[in-house]
């Protein structure tokens, strides 16, 4: 499979979207099996000639004679998402910051609601857009074309409150005082948060005390140390953490995942 990664060149881009990915994977290539670990981004996947499922935190893409676009959107999972892909398809992957994609599309919170929310194309004509996209084969002139669309998808929404609501989280003040600060409920700032990123609070902060660790981890290389310097109660409280949002014991995590690269996979056949 061939993957290119590529940040966005565009500077009012670059302030929501983190990352683009492109796939290529031809019909010589097997079966492509990985796990990818919980994040704090919301991640939009657009297939080309192909279908996508999700059960049981587990995703299938597989090959479609339907000669058309498919796109799905993943916010909100705690535990490793298991993504088998079975060749050849073509696919673009977009990592939108926390709050990210408000900036773009409408209807967000409504679909962030739904349980079972997974398919999704946030405006009428994105499918076709993303068709001809698909149709450069070079990555270059398909990131540009990528920029250039979602820049005239921006919209001018003040989101001046969730972003002070987001920096007094990452700075680990309580919810109580943040509350206070703004001059609302503690439950309507909970509500405020869930409602534009899609995870709860607590969700959003262990994942974030993982990412933050897993910066931390060539600094440190002992368990303990990596425990008390990423605010965990003991080290039985950060493998305990570990192990569910990767499934992995730290050192297995540590020995097959490679915490360097931009996101983290763990290929398993």
């Amino acid at each position: 499979m061939e993957v290119s990664y590529c940040i966005p060149q565009n500077d009012v881009l670059k302030k929501y979207i983190e990352c683009y990915y492109f796939f290529k994977a031809g019909k010589e290539s097997g079966p492509i099996n990985y796990r990818t670990f919980p994040n704090n981004f919301c991640i939009l996947s657009v297939n080309l000639n192909s279908s996508s499922s999700l059960v049981d935190n587990k995703i299938m893409v597989v090959p479609s004679k339907d000669q058309s676009v498919s796109s799905s959107l993943v916010c909100r999972y705690i535990k490793p998402i298991e993504i088998s892909i079975v060749p050849p398809i073509n696919e673009i992957t977009i990592y939108f910051k926390p709050l990210g994609l408000n900036h773009f599309a409408d209807d967000l919170p409504a679909f962030l609601k739904q349980k079972n929310n997974y398919e999704f194309s946030p405006f009428p004509d994105f499918k076709e857009a993303m068709k001809i996209l698909f149709n450069e084969d070079a990555v270059p002139k398909q990131a540009a074309l990528l920029e250039k669309y979602w820049i005239s998808k921006l919209n001018n929404k003040d989101f001046t409150l969730l972003y002070s609501i987001l920096s007094d989280i990452n700075e680990g003040i309580p919810v109580e005082s943040i509350a206070r600060k703004h001059n609302y409920t503690r439950q309507y700032i909970l509500k405020l948060f869930q409602t534009h990123t899609g995870k709860t609070l607590t969700e959003y902060k262990k994942i974030q005390r993982f990412k933050n660790m897993l910066r931390k981890k060539g600094k440190d290389t002992h368990l303990t140390g990596l425990a008390y310097s990423n605010d965990y109660y003991d080290q039985s409280h950060f493998i305990r953490d570990f192990k569910g949002l990767t499934n992995l014991k730290p050192t297995t995590f540590f020995k097959n995942v490679d915490v360097e690269k931009p996101s983290i996979w763990h290929f398993i056949g």
